[in-house]
C-alpha cells in the first residue's frame, strides 16, 4: 500500500503541474508536493523497517530529480532529512487529526524552507522572504486540503 500511494502521488504531483500553472510573478498559485507529504503518510508501513524506508524515499528523491527538476541528487538529499523529520515525529507524538494536520504543515515548511535556504546559499534563485511566505501558504493550502482526509484510512501510531 505504501508503495501505491509513493507512486500516486508522484504521477500527480507531474499532472498537476502541468494543470496548476497560473503564475504570479514567477510564483505558482498552487504547488503540489504530493510526494513529500506522501513520504510524512507513508512512514508507519515502514516503522520496523526504517531502512526500508530511507532507502525507498532516497530513490524517490533521485526519481523526482530526474523527472521534475534539473539538480540532480538535491531532492534525493532533501527526502533523505526530511524522511529523518518525520521519523522523529513519529517516535515522539501521538498522533490525532488535528496534530497529523500541524505535522503534515510543518513537514511542508520544512521542506520548503530547506529547499529555498539552498537555492538562496547558491544564488539559483533570488527570494525573498514575501516569495517563501507566499509559496508556503499556497503550497499548504492545496496539500492540506488534498490530504486531509488520510488521517483515517492509514495507520497511526
Amino acid at each position: 500500500m505504501a508503495y501505491v500511494i509513493l507512486i500516486i502521488s508522484f504521477l500527480l504531483d507531474g499532472i498537476l503541474t502541468n494543470y496548476l500553472p497560473f503564475m504570479v510573478n514567477d510564483l505558482s498559485y498552487f504547488t503540489p508536493l504530493l510526494t513529500i507529504v506522501a513520504i510524512s503518510i507513508i512512514y508507519p508501513f515502514f516503522q520496523k523497517e526504517e531502512k526500508k524506508y530511507f532507502i525507498t524515499i532516497l530513490i524517490t528523491g533521485f526519481l523526482y530529480d530526474l523527472f521534475y527538476t534539473n539538480l540532480l541528487f538535491t531532492n534525493m538529499i532533501f527526502f533523505g532529512i526530511l524522511g529523518l523529520f518525520t521519523s522523529f515525529f513519529y517516535k515522539k507524538i501521538s498522533f490525532n487529526p488535528i496534530t497529523y494536520l500541524i505535522f503534515l504543515f510543518l513537514d511542508i515548511c520544512f521542506y520548503l524552507l530547506l529547499y529555498d535556504f539552498c537555492l538562496f546559499l547558491f544564488n539559483i534563485v533570488p527570494l525573498s522572504i514575501g516569495n517563501i511566505t507566499y509559496q508556503i501558504t499556497h503550497s499548504c493550502i492545496l496539500n492540506l486540503i488534498s490530504v486531509s482526509y488520510t488521517h483515517l484510512t492509514l495507520p497511526t501510531t
